[in-house]
């Protein structure tokens, strides 16, 4: 695998796009305003960066990474998607995205959603708990003592085992959550959102091992 695409490129995309050039792949940036707008972007991040659009990104990536506000989901480019490992870093806020009534009860998780609009896809939630300055900061190499661990839920066996892959490429390790239908308990407010990795003040944060995100994924309640 040599390429990732981005379908947004905001604080978490553009985090998760510099460790992965970091880590030795090409990143392809993606947003709704249009590959012009993202120019001062892929300048700072070199030469392994481009810009295209949604599509272009969907199509040129090994893996994709999703990162856009949830009420952007049906404007995806289902087509391009398709039979690709896709990285949903989305969290789901009502007074972004509006109200949608099966996130809003239990009835659904927002990687279920997703999954909706695009079919084909093999999604896995990963990234969507820690804060975008967190990421960047506690980046460790393999067998390092102080290794942070990141959640991930998904329903296909080889899309977790490339997802998982990419995430131990850059910096960190891999706490198995289950299936989407399980992907609620790193949701937004979740006892593994964001609180391991330290407090938004601290910018370098602290480093969460397996077993305290086990036992975060474990308190969740719905």
């Amino acid at each position: 695998m040599t390429t990732v695409g981005f379908i947004g490129s905001g604080q978490i995309g553009t985090a998760i796009a510099r460790l992965a050039i970091e880590a030795g792949y090409q990143v392809v940036l993606s947003n709704s305003r249009g590959p012009e707008t993202l120019a001062d972007t892929v300048a700072e991040l070199g030469p392994r960066a481009s810009a295209a659009t949604s599509g272009e990104a969907a199509a040129a990536g090994d893996i994709v990474v999703v990162t856009v506000p949830v009420k952007a989901f049906p404007d995806l480019p289902a087509a391009a998607l398709a039979q690709k490992a896709v990285i949903d870093t989305c969290n789901y806020g009502p007074e972004r995205d509006g109200h949608i009534p099966e996130l809003d009860g239990t009835s659904l998780t927002s990687s279920e959603l997703l999954l909706r609009y695009i079919p084909d896809a093999m999604v896995v939630k990963a990234f969507n708990n820690i804060f975008y300055k967190h990421l960047l900061s506690l980046a460790r190499p393999a067998g390092a003592t102080d290794r942070s661990y990141l959640p991930i839920a998904g329903d296909s066996a080889p899309a977790k085992a490339a997802v998982t892959e990419f995430i131990e490429s850059t910096g960190y390790s891999v706490v198995d959550a289950g299936p989407l239908a399980d992907s609620w308990r790193q949701a937004t407010g979740t006892p593994v959102w964001g609180t391991p990795y330290g407090p938004y003040s601290n910018e370098k944060g602290q480093s969460a091992g397996e077993d305290a995100i086990r036992a975060a994924l474990a308190t969740a309640t719905r």
